[in-house]
């Protein structure tokens, strides 16, 4: 699982050829959640809430190269790094 970005303490990762709909894998800890790219919304598993919160400022910011790493990794291209939340 290419990791694309990673801040403090979590890391965003996407799976190639992953299941629709549009969305990145967060790990924080123990903790690991699906987080949709088009609403923000937890698709499975959880994050507390202050990480939950980083995480939809991050994607909200990087929306678009989110969406286009999504289409990278269907094709089977290379991922791109995503700055991360400063």
């Amino acid at each position: 699982m290419p990791v694309i970005s990673r801040f403090l303490g979590l890391v965003v990762a996407m799976y190639y050829q992953d299941h629709d709909p549009p969305h990145f894998h967060v790990r924080y800890g123990e903790r690991q959640a699906l987080v949709a790219i088009r609403d923000l919304r937890i698709l499975a598993g959880s994050l507390p809430p202050r990480a939950l919160g980083l995480v939809v400022e991050w994607a909200s910011l990087h929306r678009e190269a989110l969406l286009e790493n999504w289409e990278r990794a269907r094709r089977g291209e290379p991922l791109r790094p995503i700055p991360p939340l400063e």
